[in-house]
């Protein structure tokens, strides 16, 4: 499974006053329509119990300079408080919002499925907020990887985007 590349994110919740995150790479689209996402966390961790309880989650995909908080929320920095690295506010739902990641997400649960060794949560997506000059953290291999600056990256579209076919009646 290292071999499979994938962002690096940080899974938050928070309920009662209780803040807590993981780092997450199980993190993926689930539906353009309605905007919704899935994410695996481990069930026996606290953010499991505090996602369940509040029906809230936020995801920050984290920047390419950002090692630091994915070493922090993977408890690699000691018994610090995990939050107090990078710049995190909250969502006007409470949850964690990590405002200079590559993208943040403000979720509202709407399904979950737990497995004998994690949670799958399904959320609705209740607000964003996009860095449009900042690249992703991978993880490939057991180890981190910064892709090519955007300014460096094709146009994103060469010409105007077009609507998604609608099916025939």
């Amino acid at each position: 499974m290292s071999n499979l590349a994938a962002t690096v994110c940080i899974v938050a919740g928070h309920w009662q006053g209780e803040r807590q995150g993981r780092p997450a790479t199980a993190v993926l689209s689930l539906s353009a329509e309605p905007p919704s996402l899935l994410v695996s966390i481990d069930r026996r961790c606290r953010l499991a119990e505090l996602v369940l309880a509040s029906g809230r989650f936020s995801v920050a995909m984290l920047a390419s300079d950002q090692e630091n908080i994915a070493d922090a929320f993977a408890g690699k920095l000691g018994g610090i408080d995990r939050f107090s690295v990078g710049d995190w506010q909250s969502w006007s739902s409470g949850t964690p919002h990590l405002s200079s990641a590559a993208a943040s997400i403000d979720c509202e649960l709407i399904g979950s499925m737990s497995i004998p060794t994690h949670l799958v949560i399904a959320g609705a997506i209740v607000g964003t907020q996009l860095a449009k000059t900042t690249a992703p953290l991978l993880w490939h291999r057991r180890q981190y990887h910064r892709p090519a600056p955007l300014s460096e990256w094709p146009p994103l579209f060469a010409e105007e985007p077009q609507p998604w076919p609608t099916p025939a009646d």
